[in-house]
Order: structure tokens, then sequence, then C-alpha cells
């Protein structure tokens, strides 16, 4: 998985860079439209455009049946039964080409996420992070593997220059987590290593202020389902026992776009990739 991340990130990077000098609301939507239009192709020839066609005139012959014959009670019985069954026959038509298509979605949802979803942490000064309340910093959480979980209170954290921690690391052997809240003192791209009393390492990126990434992740995860849905990092190696690292990056503003954030580029990838699609489904000569 951490191959074929790596992968799709390079090939995201090449096709961004141009979009993204008309800014990150075009790019996002001409994204999202490409990919509309990508996946309407690729369902053209994954599915029986034959028998969604043959499915549809069916339909509208037994509906024309339903009001020429409509003081037929037997005849219009007949005819709303063949619509229904043809309809069940439509719906399994287009949808069984969408499954090949659902990874295709969440791949290429997850690096807009990534790189659209997020802003990097607010970084305030030393002065301001010695007099914050609880609760007012960023928390990190880590979480062991099941068989691991004792490893929790060999955990230890290094925290680079530019990240200042504000609370005593609280490991929970038994539950197998850890927490440290923390601020951000300078801008930049830092990597927080978090040792295991075996002498094993690991790191996640934290950005504050400016980043020179192209992508903001504040997951790092271990399963190869949930590395798909947070690209821009590697998954933890199999033999770790940590399983996840998470902090809450600041949601994005997308400018003009009406809303912001993870759920802002869900709605306008979902919305131009299907405004996109419909507009050329009849260029395209589709059946759907």
């Amino acid at each position: 998985m951490n191959a074929l991340n790596g992968l799709l990130t390079k090939i995201f990077d090449v096709i961004l860079v141009p979009l993204e000098f008309m800014g990150n609301e075009m790019a996002l939507i001409l994204l999202s439209g490409i990919f509309g239009v990508l996946a309407l192709v690729v369902f053209k020839y994954i599915s029986s455009q034959k028998g969604i066609k043959a499915a549809k005139d069916k339909i509208k012959g037994h509906m024309i049946a339903i009001r020429l014959y409509q003081n037929d009670l037997v005849v219009v019985a007949k005819s709303i039964a063949k619509v229904l069954l043809r309809n069940l026959q439509y719906v399994s038509l287009n949808f069984g080409p969408f499954i090949p298509l659902a990874p295709l979605f969440v791949f290429v949802v997850a690096q807009t996420v990534v790189r659209y979803g997020f802003e990097p942490l607010h970084v305030v000064t030393v002065e301001e992070a010695q007099v914050m309340l609880p609760g007012q910093g960023t928390m990190l959480q880590i979480e062991f593997k099941d068989d691991d979980r004792s490893k929790a209170g060999e955990l230890e954290i290094v925290w680079p220059e530019g990240l200042m921690p504000t609370s005593k690391l609280v490991r929970i052997p038994s539950q197998g987590k850890a927490w440290q809240e923390f601020v951000a003192i300078a801008p930049g791209d830092y990597e927080v290593q978090l040792r295991v009393g075996d002498g094993q390492s690991f790191s996640k990126t934290v950005s504050a202020g400016t980043t020179d990434l192209p992508y903001l992740q504040p997951e790092r995860v271990s399963g190869a389902f949930t590395a798909m849905l947070w690209p821009a990092e590697d998954m933890f190696p199999a033999d770790s026992p940590i399983s996840l690292v998470r902090f809450a990056y600041p949601e994005s503003d997308l400018g003009w776009l009406p809303m912001g954030g993870v759920m802002g580029v869900l709605v306008i990838f979902v919305v131009a990739s299907m405004v996109f699609a419909f507009a050329a489904i009849k260029p395209l000569g589709v059946q759907i």
C-alpha cells in the first residue's frame, strides 16, 4: 500500500502543479471534474451499454402500456410488475460497474482531502504557550495495537525545536493509549519522534505556520484500508506496536467556495464530478 500511495501521490503532484496556478479552489473543481469524466469513460467500457439501453426502452414501453390500457386492470397490473422488475435490472446494470470504480473514488478523494482539507497549525509565542490553559493546544494521541498495549507505558516522545509540549505525557498501558498536548512556536515542517522501550522509533509529520509540503495529514495509520484514506505518509510497518497517531489540523478555508475543511472538499468533489460527468454523457454517448 505504501508503494501504491507513493506512486499516486507523485502522479497527483504532477497533475496539480499546473492546475494550482489558478488557485486551490479551481484546482479542486477541475480535478473533480476530470475524475468525473474519466470515471464516466471507464463506466462506458465496463458496463453493459446495450443492456442498460434495452432495460430503459422496456421500462418506457411498459409505462406507455399503462397509459394506453389504463382501463384494463389486468394489463395495468402486469405492466406495473414488469416496470418494477425492469427497474431492478436497470439498477443492477448501473450499480455493478460502480463496484470496481469505488476504490478509484476513495484514492482520489483521499488525495484531495490531504491537499485541500487542512491548514498548518497556528504558531504562538513561547510566552503565549506558557500561559495557555489545558485544552488550548493541540492534542497528540497515540494508540497501540491490542497485543502491544503494555508498551504504551514505555513510550517517549521527542519534540523537535519549533514544537513545544504544554502538558505531561499521559500513558494508560491498560488501554494502550497515550496523550500529550503541544503547540507550535515556530513555522516549519517537523518530525515528532515516538520511541518505544525496545529501541524502536517512529515519527509523525507536523506542519505549522507555513509548509513546503503539498499535503497535510493529521493521522498516521497501520491498516491497509485506513492507509487508503490517509495516503500522504507511509503506514506504520507490520512490526510496529503503534497502530495510530493523530492530532487535529485547522480546517482549510476554500476561499470563494461555499464550504471549507474536509466536508467542503467532499461536497465540492461530489458535486463537481457529477456536473462534469452529466455534461459529458451525451457527447461521449454513454448510457446510464
